[in-house]
């Protein structure tokens, strides 16, 4: 058994030195000491030899495991050395290559018109005013002087929502001009003001959308008149456009100004010529305004005697739309990455 042992220490010791990784480690640690292992089979044969031999043969198999584990321990550290060495050789960074920057998003096209806007009609004296987006009837139309049967008012136009605490009919605002009526509620004239935010309106096709941006503004002061609402917009269409438009204005019909005037200005793609965008006429609509209503200042108690004042509103969809060569509003609300990234760069 002597001659066994020595034979099973040399062997044992000699499959240490040429395993390759852990696994065959932990294979030949089985097959030499576990329960069914070369020395455990050996150990077994302890009761068939001499009194006198069997506390040799148990010294000699204990010396057997403590090297054998001894030169299982020092082996084991060098292949996880190795294999550490070569996950760090793989995983190792070249901090000497440049770095890989992340995409960069850029403004949404409507946050950038509108930005633009506000900072042209800021520079001609009208700050931006805000409002509540939940409004009731009296603010969005009849302080307005809209009548009770106009068309505004019916449920395929306008999202109306649950009664109010006390009663009084409730909605989404139909347009900003309801901030027009808080502002005039609450301070005296001389005022002007812009009013930019979300409107909603129950319609949806390539030119509408449910949700959708407008900016009123307005000046009641003494002595306003037609000719200092014409200057006003025909300034801020040249500097929003970035170049020396034509404009006109047609008479038109709002039940919240008096005279009311459609704007229209030159085509931006054909130059007056006409074209496909502007239906061959060489004109494009682009908002609508007029002087005060009477009623409305009597609404808001201003002494229309006094007091004279103009308003206008836009789509800023609209701008936009005309000034980055989008056809399809949709195209805003969509969130598909490649419009995103193409007028990002704008």
């Amino acid at each position: 058994m002597r001659i066994q042992l020595e034979a099973l220490q040399r062997d044992a010791l000699a499959s240490l030195q040429a395993a390759e990784s852990v696994a065959d480690l932990e294979q030949i640690r089985v097959q030499t000491l576990g329960k069914k292992g070369a020395l455990t089979q050996l150990l077994r044969g302890l009761g068939g030899v001499s009194a006198e031999e069997r506390p040799i043969l148990g010294e000699l198999a204990n010396a057997l495991k403590a090297a054998f584990n001894e030169a299982l321990t020092a082996r084991l550290e060098r292949l996880q050395q190795r294999d550490l060495e070569i996950r760090l050789q793989a995983e190792r960074l070249d901090v000497t290559l440049p770095g890989r920057r992340p995409p960069l998003g850029g403004v949404h096209p409507i946050t950038r018109a509108l930005g633009e806007i506000i900072r042209i009609f800021s520079g001609m004296g009208f700050p931006p005013a805000t409002g509540p987006e939940v409004e009731d009837d009296w603010h969005n139309f009849g302080a307005l002087n809209i009548p009770a049967d106009h068309p505004a008012r019916e449920m395929h136009d306008t999202f109306y929502l649950p009664p109010g605490p006390q009663g009084q009919k409730r909605l989404l605002r139909t347009h900003t001009s309801p901030v027009q009526i808080h502002v005039m509620e609450n301070r005296p004239p001389p005022l002007r003001i812009i009013a930019p935010g979300k409107v909603f309106r129950c319609d949806s096709d390539l030119t509408h959308t449910p949700m959708f941006h407008q900016v009123e503004g307005f000046l009641v002061d003494e002595g306003v008149h037609f000719g200092q609402l014409k200057g006003i917009l025909s300034r801020f269409l040249q500097l929003f456009f970035e170049r020396d438009l034509p404009v006109r204005f047609r008479p038109s019909f709002f039940p919240f100004t008096e005279p009311s005037a459609e704007v229209d200005m030159g085509c931006l793609f054909c130059n007056g010529q006409g074209c496909r965008v502007c239906k061959g006429n060489g004109w494009l609509e682009v908002l609508g305004c007029g002087l005060i209503h009477p009623a409305v200042l009597d609404n808001v108690g201003i002494d229309r005697e006094k007091y004279s004042g103009f308003a206008f509103g836009m789509g800023v969809e609209r701008l936009a739309m005309l000034k980055y060569g989008i056809q399809d509003l949709r195209l805003f609300f969509e969130n598909d990455v490649r419009f995103l990234e193409q007028h990002a760069r704008l």
